[in-house]
Parts: structure tokens; C-alpha cells; sequence
């Protein structure tokens, strides 16, 4: 059965109910109709992001992209705000000099509504990343939340008040109350806390004076309401009004809402055992998501039952992340836990034990995570924001040999994920020269390796240099034979063959003494890459084949993948096309397991001139080719090497087919395709693949509810629970399906769900010029 797809976005399930603001989302949505970016401005704890996902669930149908969501909190660098929004998107800066172009790329003909949470301590950086994100797409829309304006170009600020307050009357009759936005949100909390809290005759007047004490900020309101666990609410009223006299002199008049919001989280903060309140403070030195392992290295001393109590308190956030249980801090906790570790004179320490935490994970094993590359890539996309925030302090306090150590280690993941951004790191830690005498050549190997990926020959070409002058100094034939044979690919790049094969013969003298596998496997690759450039077939297939054998043995998926890749196009070269089209797939599948982008769109325009070479397949191999594009785009890559060739040959052939109108429309088709969903296409997956005639005609032939019916089936739901979504009974929705399979000329639910993921939401009226 196909995968069920969904719509397109990246919003988060909400980890409590909605209440309230009515006046806010009704306004909120009238703006953006009429406006392309809509800022909300409050103070820290009034709900900004709630509202704004609330916002952002409701009104992502209505764009044919989705809705996306940006989180800033953790980016402390204002150069990598665009890198946080290409992640956010699912885009990758993979092969691109900068991430900023791939962004505005990809924006150019979406429609998709942007959500940019917790600006305000980056309006530098944001501003003018929003403005140029306006600029270049104009299906774009924009909801920022921030402390303060972004101060741009047609923005509409609209202010976030607190929660509606319950009037002090104590007339207003039960049910009333329970409506009220504040007294809902308490209640609904307590409930959630004690299990059995309910609004009563009894509570009702110190839950009211409750809400109102605090201002109707909902960060304060939930602090108390957890407390109802143990406390009743007269017993919080009495305790929160103690608190508060004692900062007002004994008048009951309010304080500013900040002072409200700090006042009640002091309350809070202050019922902590010292335990607790001790590894609160120290979560702080985390930036992003966290889990039980860092914060046991971290905090000072067993957390376990400690942690548990504070997400039992609400100070902490649970989440689950592919299945693993982490952790975080809401911005407005970390800042004051922030402030508390400065009074507490352990802001030192704490950053000390959170540098040495990650700086031994990565020197202990990041550079053999080639061996392990899918879990350990897994656990650096749950770490990534810790690692950065790791960096910057190894910066801010010029420990440059651990930052050094820790950006060279992370090298897995720049090289499938954020090459950019790990040239960045480099070349700020590598600026000062200084470092360990033994990781230095690996630096300079890697940041030489990652302008070879961005293919960029001569930004490669000085640091691999460095690279072999370092590791000679040190006497590591290893890494000086890494970077010998990648100074070989180099030249062949810059079309020097006579210097690429003498770097080669040199290469492989100095690794004939290294007992290392993975010297092995560079000397082989640079083979490759040089006999493609010579047009030496033989050898290319001689040395791949032998790569394959070493890197499938030893585990290493990055190079079993490329040797694969390497293999096939020279099997290929000789005319055995069903062979080539085996090492092919195999890539393929190696390169999803991964996400390696760069190896995807490479291994998709490959499957499409196979596709296109067989002749009985024109419609598959169009949507290959459009989907490979795609995937090319949001890498930020330029097609090169031996491919253009290859397209060329795959369009004229499809194009003989079908005619270049339909070859346009196919590919139209694979671009609007998905990644995974022209995987399962190119390895033969997926059921039959919707041509483009099917798809144009099905908008017009299926009506409202069936196009309705079409979506859910592709979402993966039966005949009961369509039913149940739509209010109509299981025997109609299974009439619908069999209209569906009738007009669209499919036998099977599959097909209807590869036909979905196709054509985008067929719930959706296309427009002449949708596509």
C-alpha cells in the first residue's frame, strides 16, 4: 500500500488545548487576507506562539504549500538565521556557497504561509531575511512572533494582550465563567495536574481572583494551576497575594505584567527542593531540545526523579522526537533560569560541564561516525542547536582547540546536511590558527572536503594544502593521505589531469602504508573521479567495484553510496544497462536511509535516463526528471559531471515519445512529487504513476466530496473513519471510492494515493494557472 501522505508543512500537534482568543485569531486571519506579514508583539508568557500555531493550524489548508514554522529561540547566531528556515522548510544549504540564495529559489513560485517564532533577539538578522523572503515570493505570507516590531516594508502589528479577565463580580453565573479564556485555561490545567479539578460554588471565587492576580498572562496562570496538585486554590490565592504584598508594600494593586509574570514564576521557583532548583537553573546551558543523558552529564548530579518533578511542575517541557523522549525550556524559563545560574555564581561551571559533555562525544567518536551514519546523523538533527550553542561559546571564550575539535568531528553531518554552515564554523575557528596539533589536520581536511562538496575547487585547494603540511608535521600518513587524494579530485575538477594523477600516484604511495580502510576508500574514490574525467572506463569500473567491496564491509553507508553511484555510471558506459540499473537503486536506497540530497537528485536524474533509455516508460521517466530537479534546487546544486549529457539524451528521447508540451507537464508532475514519493517511483515502489493528462482531468472530473474522499484515502484512512471525519455513513463513503476508481481508471486505493500525492490536495478547485 502506498505511504499516506499528508498535507504539506512542518507544524507540530499543539501539547495542550486552545482556549480563547476569539478576537485575536478572527483579526489575525482578516490581515492576512489582505496583508503579507502579520507581526505578533507581546511580552514573554502571554501566548504569542500558541495563537500563532492556533493561526497557523487553521489556516494552512488554505495554501497549496502549507504551513511552515521557524524556531528561533534556539538560534543565537544572527548568521544562521537563514540556515534555521532552510531546516524548517526541509531544504538543505548541501551543496550552495550561501543558504540564502537556495531559500529564495525555493520561494519563488510556492505558496505557503510562514510562521517565524521568538524574533526579538535577532531583529538584525530577521528583518531583512523577511524582506527579501517577501520579495522573491509572492505567494509568501509571514506571521512573526517577536517582543518588538521587525520594523519592515508592510507589516501589520498586531499587539497580544493577556487572557480575557473573569469580571470580580461574584454573580456571573458557573457556566459563564467556564467561558471566560482565563478561568478555561486554569481550569483546564488543574485539571490535567490533579486529575479531578473542577470549577465549583466552593473554588469559584479564588479561582477568579486567581486569574485576575495574575493578570491573565497564561505562562503565570499554568505555573499555579499545576500547583493545584497539592494546594487548593484558596491556599494558592493566600500564598500568591503573601508574594505580592511583599513587592507592593501590602497594597493590592497590580504590578506591571512583567513584574506579575516574574513574580509568579519566583513563587514557583521558590517551592523548589534545592535539588530541583539547582538542575533548573543548569538547563539553561541548553539552547534546544535536551535528553536524559545530557542533562545527567550536565546537571549536578542523578536527574531522573529531579527532572521528572520539574515537568511535573510545568518548568520543564516533555516532547517525544522519533520516538526518543527529550526535553526543553520555554524561552521565558531559560532566560530566568539564565539569571538565576548568574546569581547563584554557577554559570561558569555549568557551561563548562555542558562544552566538556559534547566536546567528548564528538572527540571520542564523531570522526568514525561514517561507520554508524544514520543514527548517529539522527541524533546530530536532535542536537544540532546544543552543538551551535556549544560553538559559539567555544568562540565567545576563544577555546578554540575544543571548538576546533568539535566542528571537525560534526563533519558528517555538514557534509549531508548543512555544508555552509559547517564552512562557517571552520572558517571563524580556524581564523585564529590556534588548536589541538592533532585535530588541525583533520580541520583542514574537512573544511577542504566541504568546499569540494560546494564544488568549489579553488576554496578547496589551501586547506587541503594545510591539511598535508599539518599531518606531516605530526607524522599522520593517514590524513595526509585523505587529503592527498582529494587534492587529486581537485585538480581533475580544475581540469588539471596531469597534477590529479600526480597527486593520485602520490596518494596512493602513502596510503600502501596506512592500515586504515577508510584511506583506502579516498585513494579508490579519487580513482573514480579521475578516470571519469580521463574517460577511462575500465578503471573507473575496477576501482568501484573494489570501493564497493571495502565500504560495504566496513560499514560505511556515504562511501558504499558513491562507490555504488561510480560503479553504475561506468557499468552503464559499457552498455549493461540492467546491471547499472541494480547499483543504481541500491545508491538510492542508501541515500534515503541517510537523506543525503546531494546522492538523491544525482541517483533520480540517473533512474530518469535509464527510464527514458528502456522506451516503455516515458511517464516515469519525465516525472524523474522533474523531481530530481527539485530535489537538485533544494540543495542548493548545480547540475555537473557527467548528467547534463545524460538529460539530454533523457529529454530528446521523451520528448520523441510523448512531444515536449506533455514532457513539460510530466515533469511539472515529478516536481510537485515529493522526495520520498519519487523514491518509491524510481525503485519501483509506488503503484502506477499518475501521468499528467490523469491528473489534469481527475480536477474536473471528481467532484467536491470525492475529491474530498480522494485526500483522506491518501492520508491512509478506512471507509469508517472517512465516515467519521465527514458525517456521512461508511456505505457512502465507499460508494464515492468506487466513483473515484471508476473515473480516474485506477483498481486499487494505492493508486488513489499516489494519484493524491501527485496532484498536491485534490480537495483543493485548481486554477488554469495553478500548476
Amino acid at each position: 500500500m502506498a505511504r499516506p501522505t499528508r498535507r504539506p508543512g512542518n507544524l507540530p500537534a499543539e501539547s495542550t488545548s486552545f482556549v480563547g482568543r476569539r478576537h485575536e485569531l478572527a483579526e489575525l486571519r482578516r490581515k492576512l487576507a489582505s496583508t503579507r506579514l502579520v507581526s505578533l508583539v507581546g511580552p514573554g508568557g502571554v501566548g504569542k506562539t500558541r495563537l500563532a500555531l492556533r493561526a497557523a493550524t487553521d489556516l494552512g489548508r488554505g495554501f497549496r504549500d502549507g504551513a511552515w514554522l521557524v524556531e528561533l529561540a534556539e538560534v543565537r547566531d544572527g548568521a544562521l538565521v537563514a540556515n534555521a528556515v532552510l531546516a524548517a522548510l526541509d531544504l538543505r544549504a548541501q551543496a550552495a556557497t550561501e543558504p540564502l540564495p537556495v531559500l529564495l529559489a525555493f520561494l519563488k513560485d510556492k505558496e505557503l504561509l510562514l510562521l517565524v517564532d521568538n524574533c526579538e533577539h535577532l531583529l538584525g538578522a530577521v528583518a531583512p531575511l523577511i524582506a527579501d523572503v517577501l520579495a522573491a515570493g509572492q505567494g509568501v505570507r509571514v506571521v512573526a512572533t517577536s517582543r518588538e516590531p521587525l520594523s519592515v516594508a508592510g507589516e501589520h502589528v498586531l499587539p497580544v494582550p493577556p487572557l480575557e479577565l473573569p469580571s470580580p463580580s461574584s454573580a456571573e453565573p458557573l457556566h459563564q465563567l467556564r467561558q471566560n479564556e482565563a478561568m478555561a485555561l486554569f481550569v483546564e490545567r488543574a485539571a490535567a495536574a490533579a486529575g479531578s479539578f473542577e470549577l465549583t460554588e466552593e473554588n469559584r471565587v479564588a479561582v477568579v481572583d486567581l486569574c485576575r492576580r495574575l493578570d491573565g498572562l497564561p505562562l503565570a496562570i499554568e505555573l499555579a494551576a499545576v500547583r493545584t496538585r497539592v494546594l487548593s486554590p484558596t491556599q494558592l490565592l493566600q500564598r500568591l497575594s503573601d508574594r505580592f504584598a511583599l513587592l507592593t508594600g501590602g497594597s493590592r494593586a497590580a504590578l506591571p505584567r512583567h513584574q506579575t509574570l516574574r513574580t509568579a514564576i519566583d513563587w514557583s521557583y521558590d517551592l523548589l527542593t534545592e535539588d530541583e532548583s539547582r538542575l533548573f537553573r543548569a538547563l539553561c546551558v541548553f539552547a534546544g531540545r535536551f535528553t536524559l543523558e545530557d542533562v545527567d552529564a550536565v546537571g549536578p548530579g542523578p536527574a531522573l526523579e529531579t527532572l521528572s518533578s520539574l515537568v511535573e511542575k510545568s518548568l520543564v517541557i516533555k516532547e517525544d522526537a522519533k520516538g526518543l523522549t527529550c526535553f526543553r525550556l520555554h524561552e521565558t524559563m531559560r532566560e530566568y533560569a539564565a539569571v538565576k545560574l548568574r546569581d547563584a555564581s554557577e554559570e561558569e561551571a555549568a557551561e563548562e560541564r555542558c562544552v566538556e559533555h559534547y566536546h567528548m562525544i564528538f572527540f571520542g567518536s564523531g570522526l568514525q561516525a561514517r561507520y554508524r551514519l544514520a543514527e548517529w546523523l539522527e541524533w546530530m538533527d536532535l542536537e544540532i542547536d546544543n552543538v551551535r550553542a556549544v560553538l559559539r561559546r567555544c568562540l565567545v571564550r576563544r577555546d578554540f582547540a575544543r571548538g576546533v575539535d568539535i566542528a571537525t568531528s560534526a563533519g558528517w553531518y555538514w557534509i549531508t546536511r548543512a555544508t555552509a554552515e559547517g564552512v562557517w564554523w571552520l572558517d571563524q575557528l580556524l581564523a585564529s590558527g590556534l588548536g589541538n596539533e592533532f585535530s588541525l589536520p583533520w580541520a583542514y581536511f574537512m573544511r577542504g572536503f566541504l568546499d569540494v562538496l560546494r564544488s568549489n575547487p579553488s576554496g578547496a585547494r589551501e586547506p587541503l594544502e594545510r591539511a598535508i603540511a599539518a599531518s606531516r608535521a605530526v607524522e599522520m600518513a593517514n590524513v595526509a593521505a585523505h587529503a592527498l587524494s582529494l587534492l587529486s579530485i581537485v585538480e581533475s575538477m580544475a581540469g588539471d589531469h596531469a597534477a590529479a594523477a600526480r597527486l593520485l600516484d602520490e596518494a596512493r604511495s602513502v596510503a600502501s602504508g596506512v592500515d586504515d580502510v577508510s584511506v583506502a576508500i579516498s585513494a579508490l574514490q579519487a580513482r573514480c573521479l579521475t578516470g571519469l574525467f580521463a574517460g577511462d572506463v575500465d578503471g573507473v569500473r575496477a576501482a568501484a567495484a573494489e570501493g564497493v567491496r571495502l565500504s560495504r564491509d566496513s560499514g560505511d553507508a556515504y562511501a558504499l553510496e558513491m562507490m555504488l553511484l561510480n560503479n553504475a555510471y561506468a557499468t552503464l558506459l559499457g552498455g549493461d544497462e540492467v546491471t547499472a540499473r541494480g547499483l543504481y537503486a541500491e545508491a538510492l536506497g542508501i541515500a534515503q536511509h541517510i537523506d543525503d540530497r546531494i546522492a538523491q537528485y544525482a541517483l533520480l536524474y540517473a533512474m530518469a535516463c535509464l527510464a527514458a533509455r528502456s522506451g516503455g516508460r516515458p511517464h516515469v521517466a519525465a516525472q524523474l526528471l522533474g523531481a530530481a530537479e527539485s530535489v537538485c534546487l533544494s540543495a542548493g546544486a548545480t547540475v555537473i559531471g557527467f548528467l547534463p549529457a545524460m538529460i539530454a539524451e533523457a529529454e530528446s528521447a521523451i520528448t520523441a515519445s510523448l512531444g515536449r508540451s506533455k514532457l513539460e507537464a510530466e515533469m511539472e508532475v515529478g516536481r510537485a512529487m515529493g522526495r520520498r514519493a519519487a523514491v518509491a517511483l524510481a525503485l519501483g515502489e509506488s503503484p502506477r504513476a499518475p501521468t499528467a493528462s490523469t491528473v489534469a482531468a481527475a480536477g474536473g472530473v471528481l467532484g467536491r466530496r470525492e475529491a474530498e474522499v480522494a485526500q483522506l484515502v491518501a492520508e491512509g484512512l478506512s471507509n469508517k473513519q472517512i465516515g467519521a471525519r465527514l458525517f456521512i455513513s461508511e456505505r457512502t463513503v465507499a460508494t464515492h471510492v468506487g466513483s473515484i476508481l471508476n473515473k480516474l481508471g485506477f483498481n486499487s486505493r494505492a493508486q488513489i494515493a499516489a494519484w493524491a500525492a501527485a496532484s498536491g490536495d485534490p480537495a483543493k478547485p485548481q486554477s488554469a494557472t495553478a500548476r
